[in-house]
């Protein structure tokens, strides 16, 4: 089992920067990718940002020059800095962790909200 806890969310205005974090705990020895999700009010949860025990990272079209994603696997944890946020990025961010098991693993959720 892999536990995982999100820290960071908040209020923030538009224009703003809130840094996430996720720390892993458990049995972490096989996770290789880490992702971020998000879900607004009323939409489908959505992909904002992963990376991988080898470096690699993606994401989404909407985010990309605004977020960064990093991690330090050896400290089982990950990081999205977001920066220039939008009222459309408040949402519910979920960090998820895969190891390969069915089903993936989710931390409880954070919100973030941006609003003057």
């Amino acid at each position: 089992q892999v536990q995982l806890v999100e820290s960071g969310g908040g209020l923030v205005q538009p224009g703003g920067s809130l840094r996430l974090s996720c720390r892993a705990s458990g049995s972490i020895s096989k996770i290789y990718r880490m992702t971020w999700y998000r879900q607004a009010p009323g939409k489908q949860r959505e992909l904002v940002a992963a990376i991988t025990t080898g470096g690699s990272t993606n994401y989404a079209d909407s985010v990309k020059g605004r977020f960064t994603i990093s991690g330090d696997f050896a400290k089982n944890t990950i990081d999205l800095q977001m920066n220039s946020l939008k009222p459309e990025d408040t949402a519910v961010y979920y960090c998820n962790a895969a190891d390969g098991t069915i089903p993936d693993y989710w931390g409880q959720g954070i919100q973030v909200t941006v609003s003057s």
